[in-house]
């Protein structure tokens, strides 16, 4: 909630306490405890560094395979997949071809988290659940591929045509 600084005192004057729904609520400090002791136990940390890898290695090959990937990042199963321009010098919409993709990974069967902040349009957020199998990852990728394929065939980048071709940044 925003309010003025006039209200905010006035609200304090008054004598008004401001609490969320569940402070002191030991229901969900119990909750919490359990799903630290399923991480724990089932040592999910590990599971999410292989998963990691393996989705991050996908990525990585997907990077060498369509230019429009700019840089993928992250650490785990958090990770961050921007498209850029073919061509670096570029200065395009990848707003619009993020949702292009975005929307044909929909109706492939993969729900892609993008950035939905202008000028942010063409940054996926990409966190699988610790429950995915190596299957679904690869699936994931699959799609993630399909769709770059089909949206990057018909995407037209006409303030790229006249720049000289050069790679794209990776880190």
């Amino acid at each position: 909630m925003l309010t003025s600084a006039e209200i905010e005192q006035e609200a304090h004057d008054r004598g008004f306490l401001f609490f969320t729904t569940h402070v002191n609520d030991p229901l969900p400090a119990a909750v919490g405890n359990t799903v630290l002791d399923v991480l724990t136990h089932n040592r999910l940390d590990l599971r999410a560094r292989t998963l990691g890898e393996r989705l991050r290695g996908g990525l990585d090959e997907l990077a060498t395979r369509h230019p429009v990937i700019g840089d993928v990042r992250g650490r785990g199963l958090l990770v961050g997949l921007e498209l850029t321009e073919e061509r670096e010098q570029c200065v395009g919409d990848t707003d619009k071809l993020g949702a292009a993709v975005t929307r044909r990974c929909a109706e492939l069967g993969l729900h892609m988290n993008i950035v939905q902040l202008p000028g942010m349009g063409g940054t996926f957020r990409i966190a699988p659940p610790l429950t995915a199998t190596d299957a679904e990852i690869d699936r994931g990728l699959a799609i993630l591929d399909t769709a770059l394929s089909e949206v990057t065939s018909r995407y037209p980048t006409p303030a790229c045509s006249a720049l000289p071709a050069t790679a794209p940044v990776r880190s």
